[in-house]
């Protein structure tokens, strides 16, 4: 069955009297009435699901019109607004939208506040009476993660989780359908989809990966195409037949909820009915083979015999480490991070993280790192801990699916640790230990698994959520040690087909050469069923070893990766070398990788050394961040990354100040941004200040809903030779025209820049902008062509 949603809200509104910059959500008190007919406008269209005009209806939103003290009141409204039209003839889906802030790391807005904000909306929209949740048009997932905790603890109504996607197909903040699918629904999402920013023809990809990905129904609320600039008005070109023309290709996709998102109208709705009540086919039944997977913000990994082996990188661990330990104990994480770092470049795809350090907070440890890391690397992480508050804070800081190392059958570890593992939606790794102590037989450790299993099962959790840890004992003590656990690895994947992992060096604990028999144990526990080894990527037998399994097993098609490691390589020519010399090749790889607490001391090294700090700045954090910028249009890093570098420069830039406060680095031009008239949103914005501001650059910064004349008067004030203007409503696009023509009017001929969600390059240029930036860093490069040109 096809379910049809209505279509776009703000257009209707604006339409029916809205006032530019007035708050849309005060009409469900002020003009209920008006809200009412909209919703029957589009219920006598063939919608069978409206949206409550509640999509800023959060406190954090409605703060903008000091409106914060009525979110119930305002959410309330809205339902009884639907409800009034819809009868028994539609379903009422609350909506609900972003905050507009980005959560820590990358922003200011803390995950609990979050988390409150979207709790207190649902609830309200829940106890109001609405029939499903529709969390709509997020960036970020952790955002998303952020939301869909707050439903499930609000509310027992189906969620609806629709992500926002860029032309790339992934959100601001990096993230695929793929992983996008897998995070939400092990997270418990009902329904999970797409809507805004693209038009049918850019989402349909993205409903085909998403509906591959998940069993889940999957929904789908295109544009109206995309906006363009005619005869001074806002257009979205798509009209209704072209839109319904769609609908028979996003439901072959695997859409079973369809709607319309910006420009869409009621004709637009009534004509995607049409379409949907003639389809020639029915709609058949999705088939979902469910695999073991973990993500992380930007990345997914799959786990079992139908996939490669993973390492499981085992660094991050202060046990039997003491300079970590002191590190971690101190708070100084530079050494977690460049362990991450390292075991990622040597090849491990997860990462164990244990802050088991006697006399810390652990919790807050864990949370700290887990925030950092899961920034500044993109394979999924390990949460290792016995501590249920450290694993609760590790895995509710973490963007994505996580690993819980581990649970055991004791009835004290399952009860505290598989609820989080539902509640969070992560996977758990499983070790057949019972009270009863250390199983030494193949036939005894599957009895345990067993039990664990059916526990697992009785939380809410499926075979595939779980890996089994198939226990190593050494040979030392005991001469079928090694040989059990082979024969308990074939088991495992004969009776229960879970993952299997396990940690090597017990194996080989007082043992000489540990190095061989851990290396060999390796490979035969490969050939017997293991998925996920725990071991140390830097060791270097293991490195050959793990080389050589993966061609043998034909992981590695035709050996490929095998022989363009080992094949020998002709010496490089002999050249005169034009590097700079190894500290700022060291201050450059920082900033490239975000180490926000490894910058400093080495800036001040430099300074010590006498190196002059116009070098520094170009040839390693200018550098840096053209490699970054460079590495993020090509789609090897994401906006998160970017962040975390910008950061690191500006700590930089700082401390050159603060070692030679009589030096001042040269500005490289002054930026006047601003969010045009009646647009709240400034999230956008900002992260072009950040980028702009750590690039050099001086910024001025208007804030958001800033009228024509404001932006005058500052350009008069401050002279800038960069004017940045942002809107991210389709009602507020003429405003960027507006705008420039007022500057013009004025007599400037200031540079400008565009950008925002809905914006295109065609509009941008009929606007009269001199350069369309699509995000930040295209913001960055074009400022400085700019200038340079103007030089």
């Amino acid at each position: 069955m096809i379910h049809i949603f209505d279509g776009a809200m703000g257009t209707m509104l604006h339409q029916a009297g809205l006032a530019p910059g007035e708050c849309p959500e005060a009409w469900n008190i002020a003009h209920p009435e008006k809200i009412t007919k909209i919703h029957r406008q589009y219920i006598e269209a063939g919608a069978t699901i409206i949206e409550t005009n509640t999509f800023g209806g959060n406190r954090i939103k409605l703060a903008h019109y000091g409106l914060e003290q009525k979110t119930v009141a305002i959410n309330a409204a809205a339902v009884a607004a639907a409800r009034q039209a819809a009868g028994t003839h539609a379903q009422l889906a609350g909506s609900v939208g972003p905050t507009g802030k980005f959560i820590a790391p990358l922003g200011d807005l803390t995950f609990d506040t979050a988390y409150d904000v979207f709790f207190e909306q649902i609830s309200a929209l829940d106890q109001a009476g609405i029939d499903f949740i529709i969390i709509e048009t997020i960036i970020d997932m952790q955002e998303m993660r952020a939301a869909l905790l707050a439903a499930k603890a609000a509310t027992r109504k189906p969620i609806i989780c629709q992500l926002s996607f860029d032309a790339d197909g992934r959100t601001v903040t990096g993230t695929d359908p793929r992983t996008a699918a897998i995070t939400l629904e092990a997270m418990g999402a009902t329904i999970i989809g797409a809507n805004c920013s693209l038009g049918p023809a850019q989402l349909l990809p993205v409903i085909a990966t998403l509906a591959q990905s998940s069993s889940l129904a999957i929904s789908v609320q295109p544009n109206a195409g995309m906006p363009e600039l005619i005869n001074g008005h806002t257009v979205f070109p798509m009209k209704a037949g072209e839109m319904a023309a769609w609908i028979p290709k996003l439901v072959a996709a695997g859409a079973t909820f369809i709607g319309g998102c910006c420009g869409t109208t009621p004709a637009h709705i009534k004509a995607i009915r049409q379409a949907v009540d003639n389809l020639s086919t029915p709609v058949s039944h999705r088939p979902h083979t469910a695999c073991t997977a973990l993500t992380s913000r930007t990345r997914t990994l799959y786990l079992g015999p139908r996939f490669a082996p993973v390492i499981i990188g085992e660094r991050i661990n202060p046990t039997g480490r003491k300079a970590l330990a002191k590190d971690i104990k101190e708070g100084n994480l530079i050494t977690v991070k460049k362990e991450a770092l390292a075991q990622i470049k040597a090849g491990a795809g997860i990462l164990d993280v244990n802050m088991g350090v006697p006399g810390i907070n652990q919790a807050a440890t864990m949370k700290q790192v887990i925030e950092e890391l899961s920034v500044l690397v993109d394979a999924p992480l390990a949460i290792d801990t016995t501590d249920p508050a450290a694993l609760e804070a590790g895995l509710r800081a973490y963007p994505g699916r996580a690993l819980i190392n581990s649970v055991t059958a004791e009835a004290e570890r399952l009860e505290s640790f598989l609820p989080l593992a539902k509640k969070y939606g992560a996977t758990v790794l499983c070790l057949p230990l019972s009270d009863g102590g250390v199983p030494t037989t193949a036939a005894e450790r599957i009895k345990v698994a067993k039990q664990i299993i059916d526990v697992a099962v009785e939380h809410g959790l499926n075979r595939q959520d779980l890996l089994l840890d198939a226990l190593v004992m050494t040979v030392a003590t005991d001469a079928r040690a090694a040989a059990e656990t082979l024969l308990t690895l074939k088991l495992y994947r004969e009776h229960f087909g879970c993952p299997a992992v396990m940690g090597l060096s017990n194996v080989s604990f007082g043992l000489p050469r540990r190095d061989l028999m851990n290396a060999s144990f390796c490979a035969m526990a490969l050939a017997s069923g293991l998925d996920a080894p725990i071991l140390n990527p830097f060791d270097p037998l293991m490195q050959d070893i793990w080389s050589a399994a993966s061609a043998l097993s034909g992981h590695d098609s035709q050996a490929i990766a095998y022989s363009r490691k080992y094949v020998e390589q002709p010496a490089p020519p002999v050249t005169v070398s034009n590097t700079p010399p190894d500290l700022l090749m060291q201050i450059r790889q920082t900033v490239i990788n975000g180490e926000t607490t490894g910058v400093a001391p080495l800036i001040r090294q430099a300074l010590a050394e006498n190196y002059p700090p116009l070098t520094i700045t170009d040839q390693a954090l200018t550098a840096a961040m053209n490699e970054v910028g460079l590495a993020f249009g090509q789609g090897r890093c994401f906006l998160p990354q970017v962040l975390l570098s910008a950061e690191t420069m500006r700590i930089a830039f700082n401390t050159i100040k603060e070692v030679l406060p009589a030096h001042t680095t040269q500005s490289l031009g002054t930026v006047l941004l601003a969010t045009v008239k009646g647009d709240i949103h400034d999230l956008g914005k900002n992260i072009v200040a950040a980028l702009m501001e750590n690039n050099g650059f001086t910024v001025i910064d208007l804030g958001k809903d800033v009228a024509p004349a404001a932006i005058v008067a500052a350009t008069k004030e401050y002279r800038p030779h960069i004017i940045g203007l942002c809107a991210l409503m389709t009602t507020t696009l003429p405003q960027v025209d507006i705008t420039i023509n007022a500057l013009k009017a004025a007599g400037f001929t200031v540079k400008t820049i565009v950008g925002g969600a809905v914006l295109t390059e065609s509009y941008a240029l009929q606007a009269g902008a001199d350069a369309y930036a699509a995000n930040g860093v295209a913001a960055v490069n074009i400022a400085k062509q700019l200038l340079g040109s103007s030089n």
